[in-house]
């Protein structure tokens, strides 16, 4: 995409050299920052307020070998991104203010930050060893610290000089050895695409962010400079080709934040830095990724949770707003002013400097009124993802989302064939989502995580069986139909399972049906090699389920109440309560979920069973 529409030749001469780009304004810019409305100007300047003198947490050798030693990521990376939060909200807060009050523990900040030995997280070291201040790694957060050191060099360096004159050049000799030299020099990081790695996933976009922040801010060399920007491009390009026309995002709405996002990050420096001259928001797939979002939008902070994503996203809502003005999707915009008006100010000043800045300075208007979108239909057929609901722009009412795809997808669950069920906006059956990252998470030992396996999942178990992971375990014959009055996703998940589950077929049928007594319908058909007992169709709810009668389950929400209903002459249902001890799970949940079993009552090798979920 890049490479065809702006070629290297061009790139240097559309550049706007280091002395003249002037992005936003810097602290010494007061009627600017002082323009800004006053709730905005308070809001930061009272985070920052509650900073000062503040004491920077230690990152001991011992800290950082915690992860190598016991697989948990927490310990280190709580005080480390505690570091960057803080200096991040005491910029902000000496920007909005301008008295210099705040630039003592910015200079402790930086300084500590600057004498961290990596920027690395242990987890993403890969070596297991103590950081090598000779080889440094770019990975996110050593790119985010780099961007937000150089944000800070821009916005405050003069101020930092008048401190001492050598904070400014420690910053931009840190930047160019942790940063700049190993993103020109190296090219075997794997998120940049050019090793035998297949799809690349949200770090490409999300490093190409932070480095082309540090290299427009910080490379005094003009052609390296040119260099870098070429060489992100590249990335961007191979980022890009991964991704189906759709824009559909296989790793769900909160990477979106990550993946999405951070490309309109690449994008909006790119279109800064050119003075528009590089532009690529006319392109349909970068407005497709885009529009992502709000078609995985379920209600409230809901969102599809399918692969490594939480059932609740925290919603960047000037990111949002901002990206669809930029491709003129006014259904965009609307969820991004609908976010800022549930997170006020704290969704415009949080996150990273790369995205406060602009969401302060370019979202004029968000203040406007506004609803979700409510889509009533989605199919994305590149990534197998159906949603539907009862109407167009409301959450009231049954709401029916599905998968395809097949398990080898980025953040891959074994979810051939999941599904979820919300009734006016509150969830019914649901994806459990992930548990807190440890070094199991991503090792081999990831499907023994009890979130990853298709038995706790919306899911058939034959057998004993589960679906395995890997691309060739995947949905075939997958058909969408869509109408008025029904919707459906059928598939067939036998593909997803390895041959000793004895499955020889097994359709499954996801249905909405809008009109007379809505309702959802899972119809499951199938056909064994061999009778067997041992079948368990499983059904995640964090409602309290109630068997009323045979055949007959009630599914109390925090609102309106749901009814399951199945042939109780085919099957029996029982119930098992999962107890949450990891905080991440019970952040959405509480403490428990709860899995509901259907069984057959007698040795089955072919059948045809219907699931029925309505308002109760």
């Amino acid at each position: 995409m890049f490479a065809e529409r702006y070629g290297s030749s061009d790139l240097a001469g559309m550049l706007i050299p280091l002395s003249a780009y002037h992005p936003f304004p810097t602290v010494d810019e007061r009627e600017l920052w002082e323009a800004l409305p006053p709730e905005h100007r308070q809001s930061v300047s009272a985070a920052g307020e509650g900073l000062l003198g503040y004491q920077w947490p230690q990152l001991p050798a011992t800290l950082y070998l915690d992860f190598a030693r016991t697989g948990n990521r927490s310990r280190y990376e709580g005080p480390y991104f505690q570091r960057r939060s803080a200096l991040t909200r005491l910029v902000m807060a000496e920007c909005m203010e301008g008295k210099n009050r705040f630039l003592d523990d910015i200079v402790n900040g930086v300084w500590a930050i600057c004498e961290e030995s990596g920027w690395v997280i242990p987890a993403h070291d890969g070596r297991g060893r103590m950081p090598d201040p000779a080889d440094p790694i770019i990975d996110l957060f050593a790119g985010e610290t780099g961007a937000q050191i150089s944000w800070t060099h821009y916005l405050l360096g003069g101020r930092l000089d008048a401190v001492d004159d050598r904070i400014s050049p420690r910053l931009r000799r840190e930047v160019k050895a942790r940063i700049l030299d190993p993103f020109l020099e190296r090219d075997d990081f794997w998120w940049m695409g050019l090793g035998r790695r297949g799809r690349l996933n949200n770090w490409s976009p999300w490093c190409c962010s932070t480095c082309l922040s540090a290299v427009l801010l910080m490379e005094e060399d003009a052609g390296r400079r040119s260099q870098a920007v070429e060489k992100a491009m590249g990335v961007l390009d191979r980022f890009l080709a991964g991704y189906y026309p759709d824009g559909g995002c296989d790793e769900g709405p909160s990477y979106w934040t990550v993946a999405g996002g951070a490309l309109f990050d690449c994008l909006e420096l790119l279109f800064s830095a050119t003075h528009g001259k590089i532009n690529l928001f006319d392109e349909p797939l970068v407005q497709q990724i885009g529009r992502y979002i709000y078609r995985a939008h379920i209600s409230g902070d809901w969102y599809l949770d399918f692969a490594d994503c939480p059932p609740k996203v925290y919603l960047p809502a000037g990111l949002v707003y901002r990206y669809g003005r930029r491709i003129g999707d006014q259904k965009m915009a609307a969820l991004g002013s609908w976010a800022y008006q549930r997170q006020g100010v704290r969704g415009l000043a949080s996150g990273s400097l790369l995205r406060v800045l602009p969401n302060l300075f370019y979202t004029q208007g968000i203040e406007a009124p506004a609803q979700p979108p409510y889509l009533r239909d989605v199919w994305l057929n590149g990534i197998q993802v159906m949603a539907a609901r009862e109407r167009e722009g409301s959450d009231a009412g049954l709401y029916l989302a599905a998968k395809g795809g097949h398990n080898n997808e980025s953040h891959n669950h074994n979810d051939v064939g999941q599904y979820l069920v919300y009734l006016d906006g509150w969830p019914v059956i649901v994806d459990a989502g992930v548990g807190t990252y440890t070094a199991q998470t991503f090792s081999d030992r990831r499907y023994e995580i009890w979130t990853m396996q298709s038995a706790y999942h919306n899911l058939p178990t034959v057998n004993g069986v589960q679906q395995q992971p890997g691309e060739e375990f995947r949905a075939s014959d997958v058909s969408y139909q869509c109408a008025d009055d029904t919707v459906e996703l059928t598939l067939g998940i036998a593909g997803a399972y390895p041959r000793n589950s004895s499955i020889r077929r097994w359709q499954r049928r996801c249905r909405l049906r809008r009109k007379a007594e809505p309702r959802v319908e899972i119809v499951e058909d199938f056909a064994l090699e061999r009778a067997s007992a041992d079948i368990a169709l499983s059904i995640m709810t964090p409602c309290t389920p109630e068997i009323a009668a045979p055949g007959r389950i009630a599914l109390p929400t925090g609102g309106p109440a749901a009814l399951l209903t199945f042939d109780s002459g085919a099957l029996t249902a029982s119930v098992e309560p999962i107890q949450l001890d990891d905080q991440q799970l019970r952040r959405p949940w509480g403490e428990r979920l709860y899995r509901i079993l259907l069984r057959p009552k007698v040795e089955t090798a072919k059948a045809v069973w219907t699931l029925r979920l309505m308002r109760g």
